[in-house]
């Protein structure tokens, strides 16, 4: 039976186009799978009850995923394409003004789509012109025209290109920076957070700006080159699920979703996919926390750069 009917819904609040955004959605970041695979996923996943799919210029699965919405409207698994939220993500060397509106339009042609229910700016880098070999070196990067970007954004929104648009990896200083001459503000900042990367001072900055946060990497991204299994290794987590019968995953998922925050997780197995939905008829216990506060905090993700920067992450944590 789908769940759909018992996914929960949170309304983007700070975008002047108010729309209704699932709590957990399919990420589609995959630097392996190919993209029958993908395109698989996804039709099982809107069988299970996903309707909020997340993907971006980078990833390579736009096509795909844009296969998937269509076969699904041809096998009578979706009613239109409104049943759907469909997130992409501006890449950093498509981070200047006049290069925005293309991106978009190249990425709606990718999914045959006619619209994307949110659109984020990916990073707060902008790469020079050039095919330069990622992870990226000083040299490849240039000024980030954020205002100019930004304004970008907010025209592809007016042209109801993208009905909604946000940031990605966004810290607070960034966010105030952005908030200060945005006409439409970020609807969305979509970062890396689970329960080993908490994102305490950010979740209330944005709590207190009404951005709603989405969680990537939400269970430590294990098997990613860049991920870790802090997460899913973790004893805390495992003494926790144990006691509640769950796995780690559902405990870190039902933790983020006690958070307040919206979710993109990524599994292509159909039966952890299924679990992954399993989150919303439970609870976790003040014991619980008490042992989630305990969890040592790391961030993971340092960038698409080969430098540390302080000026990404603004010293935050």
């Amino acid at each position: 039976m789908s769940s759909l009917s018992k996914v929960p819904h949170v309304v983007i609040q700070s975008s002047s186009n108010h729309r209704n955004l699932p709590v957990i959605g399919l990420g589609t970041a995959s630097e392996f799978a190919s993209r029958d695979v993908t395109k698989v996923a996804v039709l099982e996943a809107i069988k299970l009850g996903y309707t909020h799919f997340d993907t971006a210029s980078i990833y390579g699965s736009e096509e795909a995923l844009g296969e998937a919405i269509a076969e699904a409207l041809q096998l009578g698994l979706i009613g239109s394409r409104d049943d759907l939220f469909i997130t992409s993500k501006l890449w950093c060397s498509h981070n200047h003004p006049h290069l925005v509106l293309p991106s978009l339009r190249k990425t709606l042609q990718s999914l045959k789509l006619e619209y994307l229910d949110l659109y984020l700016i990916h990073w707060p880098i902008a790469l020079k012109p050039g095919n330069w070999e990622f992870p990226y070196d000083e040299e490849a990067l240039t000024s980030f025209d954020l205002k100019g970007v930004w304004a970008a954004m907010e025209e592809c929104q007016k042209l109801g290109l993208a009905k909604c648009i946000g940031v990605s990896n966004f810290t607070c200083k960034k966010l105030e920076n952005l908030l200060s001459f945005a006409n439409i503000p970020p609807s969305i900042n979509q970062v890396e957070m689970n329960p080993t990367c908490q994102q305490n001072k950010l979740r209330e900055y944005c709590q207190a700006k009404g951005i709603t946060i989405t969680a990537y990497s939400p269970l430590g991204a294990k098997g990613a080159t860049w991920g870790t299994n802090d997460v899913m290794d973790n004893e805390l987590l495992k003494e926790i699920a144990e006691a509640h019968g769950k796995s780690v995953a559902q405990v870190s998922l039902r933790w983020l979703y006690e958070q307040g925050v919206t979710i993109a997780v990524k599994s292509y197995n159909k039966e952890r996919m299924k679990q992954n939905l399993e989150i919303f008829d439970w609870s976790l216990t003040k014991d619980d926390y008490e042992k989630i506060n305990q969890i040592k905090q790391n961030r993971m993700m340092n960038g698409p750069t080969k430098l540390i920067d302080d000026d990404l992450w603004d010293g935050e944590n």
